[in-house]
């Protein structure tokens, strides 16, 4: 037993003798320019390495300071830079015949520059391109296959020169690619980190590339995406308003045309105008879109947002500018419950009267997104019905009108219909009609700025069967009998303005402006005569303050 141990002893010794002297034989780095041309010629770009040292305990060849041309049209900076590259090659050929055949690469802590230009071409479309290949001797596709090819701890910067958006990072990129080949399909895994603790995982198959365009490359993949902050990462400028915090989990998928994707969206914080402030609770979407890659042109299949019971759907077209997206979409939104979509108004920069809420009813909304995506308008009728504006008591806000009767701490409201063109710098309502059956109706149109200040003139009709509309109308009446005759000078309906901001409305009702209409010449002496006393009466009585 003994000696049994004495010859594995001696014979462990001897392999690793031999394992360590061996490579003090090979001068690898002589064939430096060998894999360098095995590499240049199926990536259609020059590469350059440093020196080339051989590793027999792990049979690969490893390479110092590699770099990989970029697309010369486009960038003169590498596209790829990394420090140490790991070639594994077939043990036997290598050793007899100095023969290089590749298994695997892994390459360690690579920084990528990824760059798409104004024309929408990609730096990397043209890796393993035929024509490429061809300018070196190849008219066919690279014959590279290797078993497994594999990027670890890598970075990497995107910069868009088809659009304004910032440059964006992203870390840690790991990426493992089985049985890859140019004209096989081959399964991957790619993940990577995002600015703000975002995350991405892809998990799919690709192949064969694309020997015209490796960005239309045919693929499909699940997509994980965590944490997705599009301000952080570089996609939307904090000035346009528009931010969240989402998690994504979708199909994606391209035939090398066309690309589609379908999935699940849970977005938080989430807000969509400048003058907005982020949703409390989390909003839910499901969407399926596609994109014309050779175009540049989408369409919104469908874009569900849930809302309790019911949802809103968007459907319409987008493109891809040299400014950035425009969209051209629809947005239909009927019958939401009010109680289920009242978190998400502060989103969308609508502000209700301080200390105020909506309880109930229902909100339809027929409405266009269009324009450049960080300054879009949006158009259409709206309409909220059977609600209660709680905490709000309209009766008693009009000045200029005694208010003898006021709503009880809410305001009803049967029906607000209006039409909406809203841009970055101001929102316009036309149409108004309201209904509300403590006091009336009232009709008109109104802006409102870009900082939430209000400018409406509305013209209001009190109603008789109420108490507030019937002491406003039996006071017009006598005043305007008073001065001038004219018993239904309530059916003309009382100017109202309304300013301030929309946390903090004012409201004034004009009726100067109504009996400034009634006198004339004639009626100066009358007012002056005996009926002067019982119309300042009846004033004090309608006006009150």
């Amino acid at each position: 037993m003994k000696k049994t141990w004495i010859k594995v002893a001696i014979t462990a010794a001897a392999f690793i003798l031999v394992v360590a002297i061996i490579p003090l034989f090979i001068n690898a780095d002589t064939l430096r320019p060998t894999v360098e041309s095995q590499l240049s010629n199926s990536l259609g770009r020059k590469v350059t390495l440093g020196h080339l040292g051989f590793s027999l305990f792990t049979g690969s060849l490893v390479a110092e300071d590699i770099s990989i041309a970029d697309d010369p049209a486009i960038s003169s900076t590498p596209f790829l830079a990394a420090e140490r590259l790991h070639i594994g090659v077939e043990l036997w050929p290598f050793l007899a015949h100095r023969s290089v055949q590749i298994t695997d690469i892994t390459i360690e802590s690579p920084s990528i520059h990824i760059i798409r230009a104004q024309n929408g071409t990609w730096n990397f479309s043209s890796l393993g391109n035929t024509a490429s290949s061809a300018s070196q001797g190849s008219a066919t596709p690279p014959s590279l296959s290797v078993g497994q090819l594999s990027i670890k701890h890598g970075s990497a910067t995107l910069t868009s020169f088809a659009g304004p958006s910032k440059p964006i990072a992203c870390n840690d990129i790991n990426v493992t690619i089985d049985k890859f080949s140019f004209t096989q399909p081959f399964p991957f895994k790619l993940s990577l980190e995002l600015p703000a603790n975002g995350s991405l995982k892809l998990d799919g198959a690709a192949g064969p590339v694309s020997q015209t365009d490796a960005s239309k490359t045919p693929f499909q993949a699940k997509l994980d995406l965590k944490h997705f902050d599009p301000v952080a990462v570089g996609l939307v400028q904090p000035a346009d308003g528009i931010s969240m915090v989402a998690d994504f989990s979708a199909q994606i998928a391209s035939d090398g045309g066309n690309l589609t994707s379908n999935g699940t969206i849970v977005a938080s914080q989430l807000k969509l105008a400048r003058n907005g402030s982020p949703a409390q609770r989390p909003v839910n979407l499901d969407y399926s879109i596609s994109d014309n890659l050779a175009t540049r042109q989408g369409q919104v299949n469908d874009l569900t947002v849930h809302t309790g019971p019911v949802a809103a759907h968007v459907n319409g077209t987008f493109s891809m500018t040299e400014q950035g997206a425009v969209l051209d979409l629809h947005l239909a939104a009927p019958n939401l419950p009010i109680d289920a979509i009242e978190h998400l108004l502060p989103a969308a920069g609508i502000t209700l009267p301080s200390g105020s809420s909506l309880h109930g009813g229902t909100l339809n909304a027929n409405l266009a997104v269009q324009g450049p995506a960080n300054a879009i308008t949006i158009s259409g009728p709206v309409e909220v019905d059977d609600t209660q504006l709680a905490g709000f008591d309209l009766g008693s806000r009009i000045e200029g009108l005694n208010p003898l009767a006021g709503t009880h701490g809410g305001t009803k409201i049967d029906k607000l219909s209006t039409t909406l063109n809203s841009s970055p710098q101001i929102t316009r309502f036309d149409n108004i009609y309201a209904s509300v059956p403590s006091i009336g109706t009232a009709s008109g149109s109104g802006t409102v700025s870009a900082d939430g200040a209000l400018d409406f003139q509305l013209t209001a009709k009190f109603s008789s069967s109420s108490a507030l509309g019937a002491v406003a109308n039996g006071g017009l009446n006598a005043v305007g009998v008073a001065l001038g005759g004219n018993a239904k000078m309530a059916d003309k309906g009382i100017p109202l303005t309304i300013t301030g901001t929309t946390s903090n409305p004012s409201i004034k009702a004009n009726v100067g402006s109504m009996l400034k209409q009634q006198v004339s010449g004639g009626l100066l002496g009358h007012i002056a005569g005996q009926q002067t006393g019982s119309t300042a009466g009846k004033l004090k009585s309608l006006l009150g303050r």
